[in-house]
């Protein structure tokens, strides 16, 4: 049997509290937007994101799905949908479903619930445009009339983490793209007249050393929040570090064992923060100081406001 990969534990990740706040607070509020992680290597900004998923509570998709749609969320087709069989242009434009689960539902079908740890899909550097939005046959389209869709990152990481490491050094045109699926929520593939779509919504992590490049101005302003990760200067700290990375490399199943009451205590808080987050009111108090720190700080725009809230 194939061994399961040990991810080193979250909890166990000495100082950086900063970049470690800044996940959990977008996996408490995914609509914060994302957090980009500027940083000198060996800070531990890759291992953080990777175990990020641990703490996450598993969520329930539709069996066989591979865009891992939301079953409660199935019944939201408007009657305009029902009445042509297929997503109007007004609710792809909050799609929370696929095309081909809608397909299945005008169908009369029923499709079950199963559950599943969250994804934490990683973007390599140098992946093409078809194997980040997917591909679809044309071939098959125009013989048998039928739509075949091969899947892409951007399916594989919906209602999951998107992660890019040395973000900074993402192809303008993979820029793009990732542009238009996190300010839609929607992944939209068209060729030759034929067109899926899928939801695609996703927590966008990204890691760079500002020493290689800064990064694209249009892609920096899709990330809610921005934390400077520098290596510990502490010399007991740094220390401490070495000696988990050792006990880690010794008998890693011994350690990440010894850290899942810490782990549990965490995801607990996610758990717990997650269901008090629609009963968060924010004061008029609270806005004023939020708006002023933004005018003082000269921010461009007004999304650092709505972040902030």
């Amino acid at each position: 049997m194939p061994q399961t990969r040990l991810v080193y534990p979250f909890s166990a990740i000495v100082g950086q509290e900063n970049m470690k706040k800044g996940l959990l607070l977008n996996a408490i509020n995914p609509k914060i937007g994302g957090v980009l992680l500027r940083g000198e290597k060996g800070t531990a900004k890759s291992i953080a994101v990777r175990a990020l998923a641990q703490l996450l509570p598993q969520i329930e998709v539709v069996p066989d799905c591979p865009f891992l749609c939301e079953p409660h969320r199935l019944d939201e087709l408007c009657d305009t949908c029902a009445d042509e069989m297929a997503i109007c242009d007004a609710c792809t434009s909050k799609m929370t479903i696929c095309d081909a689960c809608a397909a299945r539902i005008f169908k009369g079908e029923k499709l079950g619930i199963a559950k599943r740890q969250v994804p934490v899909v990683e973007l390599p550097i140098g992946a093409t445009e078809d194997r980040v939005v997917g591909t679809l046959d044309i071939e098959k389209a125009i013989k048998s009339g039928e739509k075949h869709f091969e899947p892409g990152l951007l399916a594989a990481a919906n209602r999951g983490i998107l992660y890019i490491d040395e973000v900074n050094l993402l192809d303008d045109h993979l820029v793009d793209v990732l542009l238009d699926a996190a300010a839609m929520g929607v992944n939209f593939v068209e060729r030759e007249g034929i067109s899926f779509s899928h939801p695609a919504q996703f927590i966008l992590v990204g890691t760079m050393n500002p020493e290689e490049g800064e990064l694209r101005p249009q892609l920096l302003d899709r990330f809610g929040l921005a934390v400077e990760v520098k290596g510990i200067p502490d010399q007991e700290a740094r220390a401490e570090v070495v000696r988990r990375r050792i006990a880690l490399e010794r008998d890693p199943v011994s350690f990440t064992t010894a850290w899942e009451d810490e782990q549990e205590r965490i995801r607990q808080q996610v758990t717990e923060a997650k269901n008090l987050l629609p009963e968060v009111q924010l004061s008029e108090e609270m806005l004023e100081l939020i708006t002023q720190i933004c005018i003082d700080f000269a921010v461009d725009g007004h999304r650092a406001d709505i972040v902030s809230r």
